[in-house]
C-alpha cells in the first residue's frame, strides 16, 4: 500500500534527511520525499498499520530535522 502525505521542510537538504530517515523506520518498504511539491510518499510493508507506522516516521524525521512536519 502506497500513501502520499504532504509535508513542511525548510530546504532539500532537510528533505533528503526526512527521506532517509523515513525509509529506516519498520515498516516501510520504501519513502521518498519531494522538496518541490512538499510530499511525502510511503510504500508500507505487507500487513502493516500505515497510521502507526507513520507516527514513528514522523519521530524518526523529528531526529533529524526537529522544523519538519508531517501532515497524517
Amino acid at each position: 500500500m502506497k500513501k502520499t502525505y504532504k509535508i513542511d521542510v525548510d530546504c532539500a537538504n532537510c528533505a533528503n534527511k526526512m527521506e532517509a530517515a523515513a525509509q529506516k523506520t519498520a515498516g516501510v518498504k520504501a519513502a521518498t520525499v519531494s522538496f518541490m511539491t512538499l510530499k511525502m510518499t510511503v510504500e508500507f510493508e505487507e500487513g502493516q498499520d500505515p497510521k502507526a507506522v507513520m507516527e514513528q516516521v514522523r519521530q524518526n524525521c523529528k531526529k533529524v530535522e526537529d522544523e519538519c512536519e508531517i501532515y497524517l
